[in-house]
Formats: C-alpha cells, structure tokens, sequence
C-alpha cells in the first residue's frame, strides 16, 4: 500500500462539478481580478466567521504583514511570537520592519505559552500573534487579558486552523483580526496561493483593502500600496470548498481519533493533544517521538515502507542557518519546549479522502517502528 500525504485530486474529483461550475462562471464573466466572484466569496468568507469583513489577500503571509501595517505597526516596534511555527509568521513582522520577539510554547498544544509574553514586553510591544498550529486554537482567553493590560493588538495567525474553536470563544472574537492562507495543503486550499484576512474592525478593512491594491480604492487614484489580490478563479474554487469545510474537518477529526486510538500506548512516541471543550480541527497530525535521534529514523522507515511522512517544522525559526537574516529579533528566556518540539515532530497522512485502510496500515507501520525500537 501507498499513503501519500495529501489528497488534493481526491477532493477535487469528489465536488469536481462544483469547482468546474465556478470556474466556468468566472471565464463566462470577463472579470478574473477584484470581480463579482472575489466579492461574493468575502461575503461568505466573514459569515462563516462571524466576522463583518474579510479580505481576499494573495497569500496567508501577506495577510499578516498588512493586518500589522494597518495598525501602524512597524520600524522600532516589537511583536511576540513563538519560533516553533512556520517561517512566515517571523517573516510577515519583519516585513513590516518590525522586530520579531519569541517566547516558548506550551508543551502540550504547542501554541504560544500565555504565562511567558508578560516577561517579553517592553515600551516597543505592539503585537502579539498566536498562531493556531496544526489546527489546535491557542489560548485565546488568556492572551486577550494581556493584550487589554497592556493594550497591545492581536493579530491570530489562523493559516492552519480554519474551523477550529475554543472552548468558550470562536476565532476572531478576541482579536484585532485573523489571517489565513489558502495554499492548496490547508484545510481550505485553493490550486495555488492566496490568503484573507477577517476582521471587525471598519477602519482596518479598509485600510487593507487600499493597500492590496496598489493603495488605490477607485481608479487612477492612488496612495503607496502593494499588489496582493485574491484572483476570481481563485475564489470561485474557494467558495465551492467552503460549503464542505465543517465535514472535511469532521473527516480530519474523525482520522485523529483513529490515529490517536491505534497509536496509544506507544513507547517511543507522544500523541497530540486536544484540549477539552475545544475544535481541533487537524490540519496536521503531528506526534513526537521521545528522543530527538529517533526522528530521522521512523520517517526514513514510513518512507521506505510507502508512506509519506514529514516534518512540520524541523528546524526553529531562530535556529535556522543564518537567523536574524539582519533583521530584528531576540529570545525572551529559553524556549525548550519549541525546540523539542522542531527536534522531535513528524506529520503523519491527514486529509479528509484517507480511507480506513490506510490510515490502519500507517498505524500498523508506526507500531512496527516503535516494537523493534529500543
């Protein structure tokens, strides 16, 4: 048996009338940039928020360097993070000429540790950005309280986490605004790059929506600004998956459970963890194994054995060759939990098409790994 790691051409194949339907109509219209579709897309892109606007941006990374732009975030400021995260997320701040602050994670979800921010602002804090890694919400209650004691905005870095919600809060509520991506390996992906940004906030809209489009909100009438637009088509294949995107992340769900039931009780490896009361949505099922010199070995074994296992993220942002790149950045404290978690991670298969075959046979691999491992 085969198992590859995502299933793109499954899920197209299975809603194809669908997306064909829309990308026709966009073809039909003559308007493929800032047309009817993108517009319609929005509106259901913040209803499905609970949000009052949402913005089609070119990609999740651009989302969150605007979204700090537009709160006047910039050269001199700081925003904290965490460095156990994709590369974009330190990316976006230092974009916007800010400096990149990090503090550890918790060691269980992952996601930012709300008990270590307070340590890492100074008069420069600007921001904060969780990020909802692997599809868990980070501790939302928590970091708004911080945020309001030292009037700080939050920026959720929602790339992974679409669907997902708190045990008492939903995504977007106790923040400035979320910022996803729709590369094609998220839960909602397009056939290409594009992200959004959702908001509440009126002035940030339309802040945003002038500074995606060359600063410009009618035409020849211009400010500075940047080319960052969500095309038609691309919202058009967007606004099909949208109407599944609850049961494709049932699906994932469903696949976690399956995993975490098959794989529990082994020896070398730690399984993810869903908080109580919480949505974790799965964009990754990411376990960890115990040793950080076991890592390489049960990925090159899954491999070998056809299944597509890989990391997410081996290697921390500040550990990377040639961190800070000249631009702003420092450590607050250590960050063990971070770099255990960069040093010891691997993505086991999840998308909503797996089959219980498969799912059952890179159990049964993983289980092999972890008898004949000491």
């Amino acid at each position: 048996m085969k198992v590859e790691f995502y299933g793109h051409v499954r899920q197209y194949h299975n809603i194809k009338a669908e997306i064909d339907q829309n990308i026709q109509s966009v073809l039909e219209s003559g308007q493929y940039v800032m047309g009817p579709i993108l517009k319609k897309f929005e509106g259901e892109l913040a209803a499905y928020h609970g949000a009052k606007f949402a913005i089609g941006l070119g990609n999740g990374t651009d989302a969150i360097w605007l979204a700090l732009m537009a709160l006047g975030v910039g050269p001199g400021d700081e925003v904290i993070t965490h460095p156990n995260t994709f590369f974009a997320t330190a990316e976006a701040i230092w974009i916007a000429g800010a400096t990149a602050v990090f503090v550890d994670c918790e060691p269980k979800t992952k996601c930012i540790d709300p008990a270590k921010i307070e340590a890492a602002i100074t008069p420069k804090t600007k921001a904060i950005i969780p990020v909802h890694l692997y599809g868990q919400c980070a501790d939302m209650p928590a970091i708004h309280a911080i945020a309001k004691k030292h009037k700080l905005f939050v920026i959720e870095d929602n790339a992974q986490g679409i669907g997902a919600r708190g045990a008492n809060f939903k995504i977007g509520e106790l923040s400035d605004a979320s910022t996803t991506s729709f590369i094609i390996q998220k839960n909602l992906g397009t056939f290409g790059d594009s992200g959004a940004l959702i908001t509440n906030n009126a002035d940030m809209d339309a802040k945003v929506r002038k500074l995606r489009n060359h600063g410009s909100n009618a035409r020849n009438v211009h400010s500075f600004g940047f080319n960052s637009r969500l095309d038609d088509i691309h919202a058009g294949i967007l606004s099909a998956k949208l109407k599944h995107i609850d049961a494709w992340n049932d699906l994932r769900r469903k696949w976690a459970a399956r995993y975490t039931a098959g794989l529990k009780g082994s020896k070398n490896v730690d399984l993810p963890t869903e908080l109580p009361g919480y949505r974790h949505v799965f964009h990754l099922y990411v376990i960890e194994v115990n040793k950080p010199e076991l890592r390489d070995q049960l990925v090159d074994f899954l491999v070998k054995n056809n299944i597509d296992a890989k990391t997410h993220y081996s290697i921390a942002i500040h550990q990377q060759a040639g961190y800070p790149w000249g631009k702003g950045a420092r450590t607050v404290g250590s960050v063990p939990n971070a770099e255990r978690n960069a040093a010891t991670c691997i993505s086991l298969p999840m998308f909503p098409e797996l089959t219980e075959d498969e799912v059952d046979y890179v159990i049964s691999k993983v289980k092999e790994w972890d008898r004949q491992t000491p």
